[in-house]
């Protein structure tokens, strides 16, 4: 059976850390930010941590994890 290639985009968009939780950066950053208040861009900075089923799914996509 061939090997698995992971999802070009997940190689970007995640990380997977020590404990097997997967990091992502918040959406809604890039344009519009006028019509968003102080504290909303404010919050949305840094990583968060996928929900346990979104996770599944981007572990899934990488099938032999991220680096």
């Amino acid at each position: 059976m061939p090997k698995l290639k992971t999802k070009s985009s997940v190689k970007k968009r995640f990380k997977i850390t020590a404990t097997g939780k997967v990091l992502a950066g918040p959406g809604k950053k890039r344009h519009n930010l006028s019509a968003r208040s102080q504290k909303a861009k404010r919050q949305n900075r840094g990583s968060q941590v996928l929900t346990h089923a979104d996770g599944l799914t981007v572990k899934q996509w990488a099938p032999y994890g991220l680096n």
